[in-house]
């Protein structure tokens, strides 16, 4: 986790504004999913650092695309700034990562179900 803060120091000295934090997913112990989602990690960066965190539940939730809408707004809830989902018209038939990825049906549902509760959190309800 160290070098997790020494990363945002380094990063945050750079002379840009085009840089952003992203919470990605660690290998869990669970055959079920490819990787785990670490919600804590998304709140640390929002601590450690005054970059926008920006969340990959999609990576996050590796095999399991069905897991993508609630970890999307958990991650809006942990203080995400946005979230990196991974979409296919044909998931099926992707090339790669199609587990892990909402159709353009499913992707529109989760943006609508994704208004309301991310006003909530702005306070602009």
């Amino acid at each position: 986790m160290l070098d997790f803060k020494f990363d945002f120091i380094h990063f945050s000295q750079a002379e840009t504004d085009k840089i952003e934090a992203t919470a990605d997913s660690f290998h869990p112990v669970l055959n079920e999913l490819r990787n785990t989602f670490d919600l804590s990690a998304v709140a640390l960066a929002r601590e450690l650092s005054h970059l926008p965190v920006i969340a990959d539940p999609s990576h996050g939730t590796g095999r399991r695309s069905s897991l993508i809408p609630i970890m999307s707004r958990a991650a809006i809830g942990a203080g995400a700034d946005g979230l990196i989902i991974e979409v296919h018209p044909c998931p099926e038939r992707a090339l790669s990562d199609g587990q892990q990825s909402l159709d353009l049906h499913g992707f529109e549902e989760l943006m609508r179900g994704l208004k309301e509760p991310a006003r909530e959190l702005a306070g602009t309800t």
